[in-house]
C-alpha cells in the first residue's frame, strides 16, 4: 500500500486537524519521498514512518506540534537540514538504521534548540573513533544518544517517553473511564455473589439446624415400652386338665 491511501485510512473520517497521533510504519514511497502528508495535521505530536523506504525528507511539511518523529530502517544518508526548519518543536529522533556515516551529516540538528533524545543505532557514524564525545560535544541540548546519557546513564521509562508518546489524552482519560466502569461492575458482580454464597450457605446451616431439631425430637420420644402380660392356657390331657401360665410380650 502506498504512503498516500494509508495516510487516507489512518484518518478513518476525521480531519487532518483531529489527528495527533500518525502511523505510516512499512507503508510504500514513491521515489523515496514522503508522499500524502500536508501541513493540515497542524495538531500531529507524534509521526512513524519507519521501514518506508525514505531516501529524503525534503517533502516533509511544516509541522509546528511535532514532538516525535521515527524514521528508522530507511535509506536516508542526508538532508536533515530541513528538519530544522519544518519542526522546531521536536524532542525525540530515531534515525537508526539508515545510511549516516559521517558527524557533519548531524550539523543541521544543532538548530533543533529542543531536541533532548537522538536514535542512530545500526548507523555507520556509530563506528567512528569517539562518536558518542562528538555528537554530545556537536548537540550540547543532547540528553540521551542511544538510550544514554553522557555519563553513559540509561534513560528512565519517563524520561524515555514524549509528551506525544501516549498522544491521544482524551482516548487515555475515556480507556481510563472505561476502566473504572469496568471496575466497578465487576465488584458489582462479586459483591452480589459473596452475597448469594453467604445465602446458600444460611441455607445449609438453617437445613443443618432443621436436622438437628428432627433428631433432637426424635430423641425426646420416648420408646414405646414392651406390653407383657400374662395368659392363662389350659392343657386337656386325657386324664385331667392341665392349667400353665404363660406370658406373652408385644
Amino acid at each position: 500500500m502506498d504512503m498516500k491511501k494509508r495516510i487516507h485510512l489512518e484518518l478513518r473520517n476525521r480531519t487532518p486537524s483531529d489527528v495527533r497521533e500518525l502511523v505510516l510504519d512499512n507503508c510504500r514511497s514513491v521515489e523515496g519521498k514522503i508522499e500524502g502528508l500536508t501541513a493540515e495535521f497542524v495538531n500531529l505530536e507524534f509521526l512513524s514512518l519507519i521501514n518506508v523506504g525514505l531516501i529524503s525528507v525534503s517533502n516533509l511539511p511544516k509541522l509546528g506540534k511535532l514532538k516525535k518523529l521515527e524514521l528508522s530502517d530507511n535509506r536516508i544518508s542526508g538532508g536533515l537540514d530541513v528538519l530544522a526548519e519544518k519542526l522546531p518543536n521536536l524532542t525525540h529522533l530515531n534515525l537508526s538504521g539508515n545510511k549516516l556515516k559521517d558527524i557533519s551529516t548531524l550539523e543541521p540538528l544543532k538548530k533543533l534548540d529542543n531536541l533532548k533524545s537522538l536514535d542512530l543505532f545500526n548507523c555507520e557514524v556509530t563506528n567512528l573513533n569517539d562518536y558518542r564525545e562528538s555528537v554530545f560535544k556537536l548537540l550540547p541540548q543532547l540528553t540521551y544518544l542511544d538510550g544514554y546519557d553522557i555519563e553513559d546513564r540509561e534513560a528512565s521509562d519517563s524520561d524515555g517517553e514524549v509528551d506525544g508518546d501516549g498522544v491521544d489524552d482524551d482516548d487515555d482519560e475515556e480507556g481510563e473511564e472505561e476502566e473504572d466502569e469496568d471496575g466497578e461492575e465487576e465488584d458489582f458482580d462479586e459483591e452480589e455473589e459473596d452475597e448469594e454464597d453467604e445465602e446458600e450457605v444460611e441455607g445449609e446451616e438453617d437445613d443443618d439446624e432443621v436436622s438437628g431439631e428432627d433428631e433432637e425430637e426424635n430423641l425426646l420420644i420416648p420408646p414405646v415400652p414392651l406390653i407383657y402380660y400374662q395368659y392363662l392356657h389350659i392343657f386337656v390331657c386325657k386324664d385331667f386338665p392341665v392349667l400353665t401360665m404363660r406370658t406373652q410380650c408385644f
